[in-house]
């Protein structure tokens, strides 16, 4: 089982394979925003790595941080927890003002992923 070490919250054992975004609000018990519902439309589901980042990453998810300008950040809802990692939350529901952290997230990476280097 990979090891998820969430900076000032702890480390967990997560299923592997589980997605990132479902890891951090099932196994850590963060309020991780994901307002998209995981499908690698608006970004709040960001975190930034510590340790352990993937070196690759869905297409979906290289156009979104491209076409929005972001980098040095990724999305949970485009990472498989496949392997040891540490991230920070750097986007919570708490202090957002949503009304909750977004629509429910499916066990498959959506749009099904296509690999490429980050």
């Amino acid at each position: 089982m990979p090891k998820l070490t969430v900076e000032n919250v702890g480390a967990f054992d997560v299923p592997q394979g589980k997605r990132l975004v479902q890891a951090l609000e099932d196994d850590a018990k963060v309020d991780q925003l994901h307002a998209c519902g995981g499908n690698a439309r608006c970004t709040t589901c960001r975190v930034e790595f510590v340790a352990g980042e993937p070196d690759k990453m869905t297409e979906a998810e290289k156009n979104l941080l491209a076409a929005r300008g972001l980098t040095g950040i990724r999305l949970s809802c485009q990472i498989a927890c496949d392997h040891d990692m540490t991230v920070r939350i750097i986007s919570r529901l708490a202090g957002s003002g949503r009304k909750d952290a977004g629509s429910p997230v499916a066990a498959d990476i959506q749009p099904p992923p296509v690999w490429v280097a980050k």
